[in-house]
């Protein structure tokens, strides 16, 4: 993990710490999170509502402030199905807005959902994915606008190397004013071969890839 962080030291601003990305399972995003802290980096950590009920979720969150860690990731999670393990049976005890809204408690309020009280509440900069697309003529940011009412603070975006797309999506959340209530960070990052693009815009979530870029690699 060290050594796969080297490289970026000095370079970025943060690392994201994926939670079982692919439905495959990998070192505990939290484990992950808590070393790069202990090694001076600054993590994202991930957490899914897929893999954990309410009380680990809320253990986790307590886990994180003990170690330092602010910035959170708040997603659904890959569906199993399409992991290395497909009979898992996938959890989601809380839905993502219900989660945004227990950290967001047990933050501000230094309370449980129980009502008991945190001693030393987790400080956390809660944020959630969001995807640039193409919008119809009546489409309404009405989820991330659920979002943002349960407590979401920033939005980390799928890649997208469409321009076009990416300034008509966020002139479209501007007319709604998500902007002033939501930190938007695009996405991009660098692509190794036409071969790995392809395989990104047809296998992961939202991300664009326009051809005529993949035919220019």
């Amino acid at each position: 993990l060290l050594e796969k962080a080297a490289p970026a030291r000095g370079c970025v601003d943060a690392l994201n710490v994926t939670d079982g990305a692919g439905a495959r399972p990998h070192l505990a995003s939290l484990a992950a999170a808590g070393i790069l802290v202990q090694n001076g980096y600054e993590p994202v950590l991930q957490f899914t509502c897929r893999d954990r009920n309410r009380l680990a979720l809320q253990s986790d969150l307590l886990g994180a402030g003990a170690f330092g860690i602010h910035n959170l990731l708040i997603l659904g999670g890959d569906d199993p199905k399409a992991g290395d393990q497909p009979e898992t049976k996938p959890v989601f005890d809380l839905g993502t807005v219900e989660f945004i809204q227990t950290a967001r408690q047990m933050r501000d309020d230094a309370v449980l959902p129980s009502g008991r009280e945190i001693s030393h509440p987790p400080n956390l900069f809660i944020g959630i994915a969001d995807s640039p697309i193409e919008l119809k003529a009546d489409w309404k940011p009405d989820r991330l606008v659920e979002k943002i009412d349960a407590g979401a603070q920033f939005a980390q975006m799928q890649f997208c190397f469409d321009i076009g797309v990416l300034e008509r999506y966020i002139a479209r959340l501007r007319d709604h004013g998500i902007p002033d209530r939501l930190f938007l960070l695009p996405g991009i990052g660098p692509l190794l071969s036409a071969k790995s693009a392809r395989w990104m815009r047809e296998n992961l979530w939202g991300v664009i890839i326009p051809d005529a870029l993949i035919e220019r690699m």
